[in-house]
């Protein structure tokens, strides 16, 4: 098979492969092309070495490589001439491809599998980087962690092991990391590979596995044999035996991947150490998440078994000889003095960089865990980079966001010291949505990030939708979009787009909610709105819905777009933070329930589609929880919130969006039932009568005698309520001046307000105009037309039509008047096809056009003679069609409109019930047919005998035909003759049917069983079910039902001001139903149990904690006991040495002198200085030793820090020379005055011995009113600092030109002239990297203050910099930018100079 692809193996990758060999089905053909991918790719790449020279060894059969004779190759074992050559690692072994890699499988429980590969020690990291995330298809990692430690199996306490475990795997699994180890099943590899096995076992699901990598010695691994096949071992299976592994070690069965790494040798440790860290150290330079962000893959080491802790200030090369000979007492010996120097400097460099080296003790950090400790020591080195300070931040947070690490973030980054702005969080803002990491965002609202700002920009918005996940159903939609629509205008997502296919989802009767831009006032369109004013006054009008201002666009609400971004994806996480930041929530609510359920309509898929409804509920019960607590809050302004344009959302209302989205709780709801009563009555009052309204509909002189009310009546009979009770509180209280001026200034604002009794005719236009009053006229009317259509049918259809039936004619003429309307009428602005759609889907429509093409018909075939009688059979039918038309009218009617809804349902059911029952009538039919009666050809006999019977049978018209004791040959045709008779059963001789009747009783028997027990009884349960499922929910179908479809026009316009406060006190009731929400989330039972879970296990920790105290002030109990015997035996015995002194007594050597122990003092090593003390203790340069000097290949001279000063004997120095233009002969009497550097000669300096420079501080006010002390700081390319401007003292001249092109002319020509006032801050050596033995770098530190009447002109001059060389800036002295050391001291010194002034 793998023949075929012989020729395309260089040409085709794997995974194309496998795509197109998918789409035809051949899945195990397609996984086979893959693995023989992957074999071709490593055979091409990775090598394996081998020893191409045997050289017997001390032991017979062995080579000098480690291997037996018999495992070289035949070219290897070359002839006695050979044999005296010595053998060399580095000539003697040979690269060659690779025979080991594929999957391994470990044996035992669980049976753990994963990937392995053996490669060569000088294998490029590239091509393992490669092959770890391309072949074995790895994701980057967001960071790495190298674990290293005790190879050899060692003791950890069961309550630290358990902590190391779940710390380490926790930071591993939230941050996406890989973990490195030395691969082997011991010491700290062991514990990380049962860290991994207990996160696999206890973890419920595949996603987030965790990567452990496992990088060792080929030569080193037991049963190594059974890995080695050079096609490839795609179940290699390994088996785990400790116990007779020997001087080897076998793989951990615990981790995933595998390199293992040979270089010709068999047995020898550390060969893998190498080709790790080169590894390591290109993982480390690869980019982190975004390219753009710079920001790379952060590394850390993990050291597990580091053992007692001793001060850093204290290694010196005793030490180090001390530990290495009690680590490495066999190798000890093999060890050079110079080795062991070059080491303690190595050692010294990492521990005078305490930012880079964190020390963790599990048993005594009680308050922190294992993944924060390393966590945050990656972000303390981050912190104290060469970078900027605000960049530092910007790298951290963006590791936090990748890492996932929110705690992180709020602990170590937003802190007091960090001031972030708004513009500073927008990359991690986009970052954290595209990542999906709500948490971080709303740790970045609720620090900082102004969403006005952050969706400022449309293509910030068009960036976030570009990018949504491909599984998003949205995406499709807008792909769909794209390709249908043309020009090259459309080729990438633009809000334009967003918008179509938003209004599409929403409904055509909403507005763009991003417009184009230009579209003014114009662009909107009338409707019907109605104003709820607070006084209870209702008044129907048309309004023009206002545009924005000079023909601009609304502004957009940045919550909105963030929320509507997060529903469209179906992301339940970042739509409940973005919902809280929405201006108009319930409209917000509302809308993603009408979007939710129509995505859902769409979709195809069903796990997605019951995730979107279930979505669209929850933002349901949040609309109906804001407007609860508005309701309680404020009916009035509730109710106005229904009604009110949300500009947001296409120039809706919520009722309409609650309506349009079949939100029957919703509309279910008190508040909103009150608003549809107020708008169904009209301008009467709600509470009057039904019977009351009749009679005044029949009798409307009744409404001049009040026996009606009216809303406007109720109001002023408040307003006048309210008057006297103030009059009457006046009379009680005695102000009765004041209470009149009251009284009259509120009959005033009765009157300003329109609330004016009606007028005769006002009445009258009130009662008619009502849409109640119209709904049972026209209930009236179709009752009318039914009774008339009635009489003409039964009484009064003669062969000339009468006066009735064309009172009929007009009657329906004016029905379809009225379907034209409604079919035409657009006040929404939809197409006619969307509106004929529309029209379409409702049933009742589709009764009111098929009752109309009936009585078309009808009439058609009437006033033809000679279809007289058709005519009026197919009128008679249409009448059945009207009357069940009037179902429709009933439906609002609180008692029948449930049972109507029953009844609908009830039908559909009917109809999947008919199907099965329609299986077993036709198969009992046409069976009996066929036994009784042969060969009948009579089709409409064959129509009853086959269905007609059977279905009769079921209602229990038992069949006589089937038993022949009741048959009767009279009531049937013998030969079928007789049209009016069925044809009889098959006779014999004596006329008596000869069929089997045992055969046709027992199968009416079966089917009445299963016909008129099982499906009757079924069709009841389903009917009891529908009935049942109904009645549960009467009241909220009843109220959803009732609203006519003229409500969904109702619309106020509010007032930019009135819109303010109304968004402004819905906000307020939003964070109250929130808060309310949460607390009783805090006060259900689970939440309960969890924190009282996180309680109890708090409690054991501070009990183990006080546990570890009591032991800790117990050993320093006694070793303070100890300390004093010690002391009073020291004093003891230099007594008994005075005394022999004393008597004359002599030894051959001098005593040594007892040191006395005493109490700590402040210089004792015990206890901790500051880093000042330290500092000003050990003066030894540092920048002056490093290893790489700059500029130069040739490395220094190891110097530890004890050897340094000259006057310490450094019997082994050697250091090289190097002089700028070759060799020299340098003076020994110059000689640096710091001590050792590891260099001679000038090196990169200009000249043998003192080099002097001038530093200059030039410091000047931030502003007249003294605010702040900045300085001038110069960006050093070559370091990457900022630097003082400074610059060679020369003698013929106070300032070298160098400094004019640093600062600029104007600038040389005040500092030049004020130089003779600089105080000096600081005159000595400098702790230079350029510094050698002969030559070194001194420096003079100068503050020039410049005075404010020059700070325009200082202004004016570092604007002009800018032109300049090097790039300059003023500097807060309080800066924490990188600088040189000496020179932060400088400025803190100057700062102190000028603060006290």
């Amino acid at each position: 098979m793998f023949e075929i692809f012989s020729r395309y193996e260089n040409k085709i990758h794997p995974d194309e492969l496998n795509n197109q060999l998918k789409k035809f089905g051949h899945s195990q053909l397609a996984s086979n092309i893959k693995k023989h991918g992957l074999t071709s790719w490593i055979t091409d790449n990775i090598k394996k070495k081998e020893c191409c020279l045997y050289v017997q060894s001390d032991r017979e059969g062995i080579c000098k490589c480690g291997y037996l004779k018999i495992h070289h190759a035949d070219d290897s074992v070359k002839s006695e001439s050979y044999q005296g050559q010595r053998w060399d690692q580095y000539r003697h072994v040979r690269e060659v491809p690779t025979d080991a890699f594929g999957d391994i499988s470990f044996g035992g429980q669980g049976k753990k599998t994963g990937k392995y590969v053996r490669v060569s020690s000088d294998t490029k990291a590239e091509l393992l980087y490669q092959l770890l995330t391309e072949q074995w298809k790895l994701p980057p990692p967001n960071l790495l962690i190298s674990v290293t430690g005790g190879a050899k199996n060692f003791y950890m306490k069961p309550h630290l092991k358990t902590l190391f475990h779940r710390g380490l795997i926790k930071v591993a699994q939230t941050t996406g990391a890989w973990i490195i180890t030395g691969g082997t099943h011991t010491g700290v590899m062991k514990h990380v590979g049962r860290a991994i096995r207990d996160y696999i076992l206890s973890s419920t699901s595949m996603e987030g596995q965790i990567v452990a990598i496992g990088v060792a010695t080929w030569g080193t691994i037991h049963n190594r044999n059974s890995l080695v096949n050079p096609a490839g071992c795609f179940q290699a299976n390994y088996s785990l035996e400790v116990q007779s592994q020997g001087p080897l070690s076998c793989l951990d069965n615990n981790h995933s991947h595998f390199l293992l790494v040979d270089n010709g040798t068999n047995g020898l440790y550390g060969v893998e150490i190498e080709l790790r860290s080169r590894l390591e150290r290109l993982i480390s330079q690869q980019p982190l998440g975004n390219k753009e962000s710079g920001v790379t893959i952060p590394v850390v080491c993990v050291v597990l078994e580091g053992g007692p802790g001793f001060p850093v200030s204290k290694v010196t090369l005793s030490l180090i000889r001390q530990l290495m000979k009690r680590f490495f007492s066999q190798e000890y010996c093999s060890f050079t003095e110079l080795k062991i120097i070059e080491w303690t400097k190595k050692i010294q460099d990492i521990i005078s960089l305490p930012q880079l080296l964190t020390v963790f003790r599990i048993s005594e950090d009680h308050n922190g865990d294992v993944d924060v400790a390393i966590l945050q020591a990656l972000l303390k080195a981050n912190r104290s980079s060469d970078s900027e300070g605000r960049e530092s931040w910007e790298r951290q947070l963006e590791l936090a966001v990748a890492w996932n690490r929110v705690d992180i973030a709020s602990s170590d980054i937003f802190t007091e010291e960090s001031q972030w702005k708004s513009c500073d969080l927008h990359p991690a803002m986009v970052s954290a949505l595209l990542a999906n990491k709500p948490e971080f965002v709303r740790l970045f609202l609720e620090n900082g990030v102004c969403l006005e700002e952050f969706l400022q920009e449309e293509s910030t918005l068009c960036h976030l939708y570009s990018q949504l996940p491909t599984t998003c159903f949205f995406l499709r939609c807008l792909a769909k979009r794209i390709q249908t629509e043309t020009g090259a205008a459309h080729k990438n997502i633009s809000l334009q787009l967003v918008s179509d296919e938003v209004r599409h989802l929403l409904g055509s009767f909403t507005q763009p909610l991003y417009p184009l831009p230009g579209i003014g006032a114009s662009y909107f369109k009338k409707d019907v709105s109605v104003d709820i004013r607070s006084k209870g006054e209702l008044e129907s009008k048309v309004l023009t819905d206002r545009g924005p201002e000079s023909g601009q666009s609304p502004p957009r609400d940045p919550g909105r777009d963030l929320f509507l971004w997060a529903i469209l994806q179906n992301n339940k996480d970042l739509a409940e933070i973005a919902w809280e930041q929405c201006q108009d929530c319930i409209s917000a609510a509302l809308a993603a329930s009408k979007i939710l359920k129509k995505l859902a309509e769409e979709d195809e898929e069903d796990e997605e589609a019951v995730e979107m409804r279930g979505l669209a509920d929850h933002y349901e019960r949040h609309a109906i929880g804001v407007f609860s607590e508005c309701h309680r809050g404020d009916e009035e302004r509730a109710r106005r919130m229904l009604t009110r344009s949300s500009t947001s959302w296409g120039h809706t209302t919520s009722l309409r969006l609650a309506l349009e989205a079949d939100d029957k709780s919703f509309i279910a709801h008190s508040g909103v039932q009150a608003l549809l009563t107020q708008i169904w009555c009209g301008e009467l009052a709600v509470d009057n009568p039904l019977w009351r309204v009749m009679l005044c509909m029949a009798f409307f002189p009744l409404i001049y005698t009040g026996f009606l009310r009216f809303r406007l009546d109720d109001c002023i009979q408040k307003e006048t309520q309210r008057s006297e009770e103030l009059i009457t509180m006046a009379s009680v209280t005695g102000c009765s001046a004041k209470t009149r001026r009251k009284t009259s200034r509120h009959t005033r604002n009765m009157i300003s307000s329109g609330l004016k009794p009606l007028n005769c005719a006002m009445r009258l236009a009130s009662l008619f105009t009502s849409p109640q009053v119209k709904f049972f006229w026209n209930i009236l009317s179709y009752f009318g037309f039914l009774l008339l259509f009635s009489v003409v049918l039964m009484i009064d259809f003669q062969a000339t039509p009468s006066w009735m039936e064309y009172l009929l004619y007009v009657w329906l003429i004016s029905l379809v008047c009225e379907e034209i309307r409604q079919l035409f009428h657009d006040p929404d602005g939809f197409a006619f096809r969307k509106k004929a759609e529309m029209y379409i889907n409702n049933l009742w429509n589709i009764l009111d056009v098929l009752s109309i093409l009936l009585f078309t018909i009808g009439l058609v075939f009437r006033l033809t003679p000679s279809l007289w009688y058709a005519g009026k059979v197919i009128l008679c039918i249409d009448f059945i069609v009207f009357c069940l038309r009037l179902m429709a009218i009933f439906t609002i009617s609180k008692t029948l409109g449930p049972k109507i809804i029953i009844v609908k349902r009830m039908i559909l059911d009917m109809f999947f019930f008919m199907f099965l029952l329609s299986i077993w009538v036709v198969a009992y039919g046409v069976a009996t047919q066929g036994i009784l009666v042969d060969n009948e050809d009579r089709l409409n006999w064959l129509i009853r005998g086959a269905v007609y019977k059977p279905y009769l049978i079921i209602f229990g018209n038992m069949p006589s035909d089937i038993d022949s004791t009741q048959f009767d040959i009279t009531a049937c045709s013998v030969n079928g003759t007789d049209p009016l008779q069925p044809k009889c059963p098959i006779l014999n001789e004596d006329q008596m049917p000869i069929f089997p009747e045992w055969l046709t009783i027992i199968l009416l028997c079966v089917y009445l069983l299963l016909a008129n027990i099982l499906l009757l009884n079924l069709l009841i349960a389903i009917f009891n079910y529908t009935f049942q499922q109904v009645q549960d929910n009467t009241d909220t179908i009843w109220k959803f039902q009732r609203p006519p479809p003229s409500y969904q026009n109702f619309k106020e316009q509010l007032s930019m001001v009135e819109e303010e406060e109304l968004l402004s006190w819905e906000s307020f009731m939003r964070d109250n139903y929130l808060l309310s929400t949460r607390l009783q989330l805090s006060q259900g039972i689970q939440q309960q149990i969890k924190e009282t879970a996180d309680k109890v296990e708090t409690m054991t920790q501070l009990l183990r904690g006080e546990n570890y105290q009591a032991g800790s002030v117990a050993i320093a109990k006694r070793l303070t006991r100890l300390e004093d015997q010690v002391f009073q035996s020291a004093e003891a015995l230099q007594w008994i040495m005075d005394a022999l002194k004393a008597q004359g007594h002599h030894s051959k050597q001098d005593a040594l002198q007892l040191a006395l122990p005493s109490k700590l003092s402040p210089d004792d090593p015990g206890e901790p200085k500051t880093k000042e003390e330290e500092r000003k203790e050990t003066c030894y340069h540092v920048n002056a030793r490093r290893l790489v000097y700059p500029g130069s290949n040739i490395p220094r001279f190891p110097v530890p820090e004890e050897k340094v000063p000259w006057e310490v004997e450094f019997t082994l120095y050697r250091p090289p020379v190097l002089n700028g233009e070759g060799q020299e002969q340098t003076n020994s009497l110059n000689r640096n005055p710091a001590g050792r550097t590891g260099m001679m000669g000038r090196g990169a300096l200009k000249s043998l011995g003192s080099n002097h420079i001038m530093d200059l501080v030039l410091t000047c006010w931030r502003d007249s009113k003294c605010s702040a002390l900045e300085f001038l700081s110069v960006w050093d390319k070559g370091d990457g600092l900022w630097v003082l401007p400074q610059c060679p003292v020369q003698s013929d001249e106070p300032l070298s030109d160098s400094l004019r092109s640093i600062v600029g002319r104007k600038m040389y020509d005040m500092v030049e002239a004020k130089l003779v006032k600089g105080a000096k801050v600081y005159e000595g050596y400098v702790d230079d990297i350029r510094n050698t033995d002969d030559a070194w770098v001194e420096t003079t530190v100068l503050n020039i203050h410049l005075d404010k009447k020059d700070q325009a002109d200082i202004n004016h001059m570092v604007g002009s910099i800018i032109g300049c060389e090097q790039l300059v800036k003023w500097v807060d002295v309080s800066t924490r930018d990188q600088m040189c050391s000496y020179q932060k001291d400088s400025v803190r010194q100057v700062a102190k100079l000028n603060l006290s002034a």
